[in-house]
């Protein structure tokens, strides 16, 4: 699965985090809101306090690669940010895809 639609834009940033809802899990923290566009956009973001740039870079390519082997169906119509805890250093795709899941499940995006 290729990850096509990608929440960009301040303004859209914006508007997730102060208007939506938020949760965390041991690896990850998503922030999501419902969208009038139909699909979903996703972000994959990890701040300084993960590390430097390697670890940094590296943690959002795990998230990537968790999401694409995420073979559930997801409801549509959502922007959904994925924000790396300084915890996933030195962790598997199979353990970050379980955190990511685990909070999708409790915020109600999987179907």
């Amino acid at each position: 699965m290729i990850i096509q639609n990608v929440l960009t834009g301040k303004r859209n940033f914006d508007i997730v985090y102060r208007r939506g809802k938020s949760l965390g899990d041991k690896y990850v923290v998503i922030f999501y809101k419902k969208n009038d566009i139909g699909s979903n956009r996703i972000a994959f973001l990890a701040s300084k306090k993960v590390g430097n740039a390697v670890k940094r870079n590296r943690a959002r390519r795990l998230m990537k690669q968790a999401f694409r082997d995420m073979n559930d169906i997801y409801k549509s119509g959502w922007d959904i940010i994925f924000i790396a805890r300084n915890t996933i250093e030195d962790k598997k795709c199979y353990q970050v895809k379980k955190s990511m899941e685990s909070a999708l499940k409790r915020g109600g995006l999987k179907i």
